[in-house]
C-alpha cells in the first residue's frame, strides 16, 4: 500500500495525463452535427479548464462548427479520433482586429495570446473550410507590369484553359487558422490541420515550441495558405510531419513590422534556434522559406532528413531588409521542383539564395554562413545564389551536391527567367536571363565540393554553363562532375567572370573566362 501511494504521488507530481481534469465540450453545449455553431460552448470549456488550474479540453468525435476560440494557460485542446473543428462559413463568427494600413481583418479558428503551457493534440482535425472562401473556378494571373521584363512578356505562365496550377481567387476570408502569439511552452502534436484559408499554423514571438507528427494539408491551389510560419520565435522544433501547402510549406522569418498584420505588436528580437527534421514537404511556392522583409535577424537554423517534392522552389533564403540571416545548415535533403503556371513566386529553383534591397532607407543586412551537406536535387531550373554589391553573400558551402537539371514542358511559357520579387527595382524582380545549372553572383567565400551535375533532355536555347560565377571571391570548386548544357555548343563546364583567385580542379579547356 505504501508503495502504491508513493507511485500515485509521483504520477501526480509529473502531471500524468490520466490524472488531469477533463472538460468535454459537449457538456458545455457543443453539438457535433456540422451545423450548430459551437464557438461559445468550446470557449466556456476552455475557460473552465483554465480556472480549474489546467487540464484537457476534450473534443469528441463529430464535426463542431466554430468561429474564433482563445486557448489559455495550462490548457490542452485534445481532438479525439473522428473529431473535427470546422471553421464557420460566416465571417461574422470570427474575432476582428484592425490595423490602419490593412483595415479590418479576422482571426481564424484558434487565436491564443500570452499563454504558457498550452497545447493542441490528438488525432482529430482542425478544418478551415476553405471551399467557402475561394472561387475554385478562377485563377489569379500576373499583371503585365510584373511580366514585362520576362522572356515571354504577356505570354508568361499563360494557361490555355481552366485554372492550371492556380492559384485560385480568394474572397473575404479569415486570416491565420491557428495562431500562438507571445506564448511559452507550446506543443502541437498528431493533429491534422486542413483546408486553411490563410496561413495555417503561426507561431509569433513564441519560445519553446514543439510540433511533432502533424498532417498539414491546405490545398495546393490555395494562395497565402502557408503551412507553418515561425516569426521572431526562439527554440522551436518541427519534426516528423507531412506538410502540403499551396504557399510556403515552412517559413522561418524575423518579422517585426509585419506583426501588425496579425493585430499584435512584435518585439525586437531574432528568430533563432530552429530545428526541422524528418518532414515531407510540398509547396507551390517555397518548400522551406527563410527570411524576407525582416527587421529582426534569423539565425541558427538546422534542417535535416527532409523531402521537398512537387514544389516551385525547394529551399529559398531571402534578404530584403535590415535583419541579417546567418548560421543555417541543411543536411540530407531531397528536393524536386517544377515550373508552374499562375501567380506563384519562384521559378523551379531547387535552391535559391538572394540578397537584394526590398525596402528603402535601411542598412541592408547580410546572408552568411550557410552550409548544404548531402543535398540531392531534381529541378526544372538551376541553383541560384544572387547577392548584390550592396549585400554580397558570405561563406556559402556545398558538400555533396547532386543536381539533375530536367527539361520542363512549361519552358515555352515560364522558362529562362529569374524571380527576385520582393525587391525595390522591378527590372530585377522577374526578368529574362540565360540559365546555367549553378549561378553565383556577388559572393564572398564560396566552396563547392563533390558536385554531380546531370542534364536530362536539355532542349531550351537559354541553357548555358554548368557553373557560372560573377563577382565571386574565395571560390573553391573541387570534384565537380558535369558539363555545360549539351544543347549549347558554347556552354562551358565552368564559366568565370570577375572571380579573382578562383581554384577549380578542372582542366583549362573546361573553364571559360567571361
Amino acid at each position: 500500500m505504501t508503495r502504491l501511494l508513493y507511485l500515485l504521488g509521483a504520477l501526480a507530481l509529473l502531471g500524468s495525463p490520466s490524472l488531469a481534469q477533463t472538460y468535454n465540450i459537449t457538456k458545455y453545449g457543443a453539438v457535433g452535427d456540422g451545423k450548430t455553431l459551437s464557438t461559445r460552448a468550446i470557449q466556456q470549456a476552455v475557460d473552465a479548464c483554465n480556472r480549474g488550474g489546467g487540464g484537457i479540453v476534450e473534443v469528441p468525435a463529430g464535426t463542431f462548427l466554430t468561429g474564433t476560440v482563445n486557448l489559455k494557460n495550462n490548457v490542452n485542446l485534445h481532438l479525439n479520433d473522428g473529431a473535427v473543428l470546422q471553421g464557420s462559413p460566416n465571417l461574422t463568427d470570427y474575432q476582428t482586429y484592425s490595423v490602419p494600413e490593412y483595415g479590418t481583418n479576422r482571426y481564424g479558428i484558434l487565436y491564443t495570446v500570452d499563454a504558457q503551457n498550452v497545447s493542441l493534440t490528438g488525432h482529430g482535425a482542425v478544418d478551415g473550410n476553405n471551399e467557402v472562401f475561394y472561387d475554385f473556378t478562377k485563377a489569379k494571373t500576373l499583371d503585365t507590369a510584373t511580366t514585362r521584363y520576362t522572356r515571354q512578356k504577356n505570354n508568361y505562365r499563360r494557361v490555355a484553359s481552366g485554372v492550371g496550377d492556380g492559384p485560385v481567387v480568394p474572397k473575404d476570408r479569415p486570416r491565420q487558422m491557428v495562431i500562438f502569439a507571445k506564448c511559452r511552452n507550446v506543443r502541437v502534436t498528431d493533429v491534422s490541420l486542413l483546408n486553411a484559408t490563410f496561413w495555417t499554423l503561426h507561431f509569433a514571438d513564441c519560445d519553446a515550441v514543439n510540433v511533432d507528427g502533424i498532417r498539414l494539408w491546405t490545398g495546393m491551389l490555395v494562395p497565402n495558405a502557408d503551412g507553418i510560419d515561425v516569426t521572431s520565435s526562439s527554440n522551436v522544433t518541427i519534426e516528423n510531419s507531412d506538410i502540403r501547402a499551396g504557399d510556403d510549406g515552412l517559413a522561418i522569418v524575423g518579422y517585426d513590422h509585419h506583426f501588425e498584420i496579425a493585430g499584435f505588436s512584435g518585439l525586437k528580437h531574432p528568430c533563432e534556434n530552429i530545428n526541422i527534421s524528418n518532414c515531407n514537404i510540398q509547396s507551390y511556392s517555397s518548400g522551406i522559406r527563410i527570411g524576407f522583409l525582416d527587421q529582426n535577424p534569423v539565425r541558427n537554423v538546422n534542417v535535416s532528413n527532409c523531402n521537398i517534392t512537387n514544389s516551385t522552389r525547394g529551399i529559398g533564403i531571402f534578404l530584403r531588409d535590415e535583419g541579417s540571416i546567418e548560421n543555417l545548415t541543411f543536411s540530407n535533403v531531397r528536393i524536386e521542383t517544377k515550373l508552374r503556371t499562375g501567380d506563384w513566386w519562384g521559378n523551379g529553383e531547387a535552391i535559391h539564395i538572394s540578397a537584394i534591397r526590398g525596402k528603402d532607407k535601411v542598412k541592408l543586412g547580410k546572408i552568411k554562413n550557410v552550409a548544404f551537406n548531402n543535398v540531392t536535387c531534381k529541378a526544372e531550373n538551376g541553383i541560384l545564389l544572387y547577392g548584390t554589391a550592396e549585400s554580397a553573400l558570405e561563406d556559402i558551402t556545398f558538400n555533396g551536391l547532386s543536381l539533375e537539371f530536367t527539361d520542363s514542358p512549361l519552358n515555352d511559357v515560364a522558362g529562362g527567367n529569374v524571380d527576385l520579387r520582393g525587391n525595390s527595382d522591378p527590372k530585377f524582380g522577374l526578368f529574362a536571363r540565360d540559365i546555367p545549372a549553378f549561378l553565383a553572383e556577388h559572393v564572398k567565400g564560396l566552396t563547392v565540393n563533390d558536385f554531380k551535375l546531370q542534364w536530362t533532355n536539355p532542349r531550351a536555347p537559354f541553357l548555358t554553363h554548368g557553373i557560372e560565377t560573377n563577382n565571386v571571391t574565395g571560390l573553391r570548386v573541387r570534384h565537380f562532375t558535369g558539363t555545360g548544357a549539351p544543347s549549347n555548343p558554347k556552354a562551358a563546364a565552368v564559366a568565370l567572370k570577375n572571380s579573382p583567385g578562383a581554384v577549380v580542379d578542372r582542366s583549362k579547356k573546361d573553364i571559360k573566362k567571361l
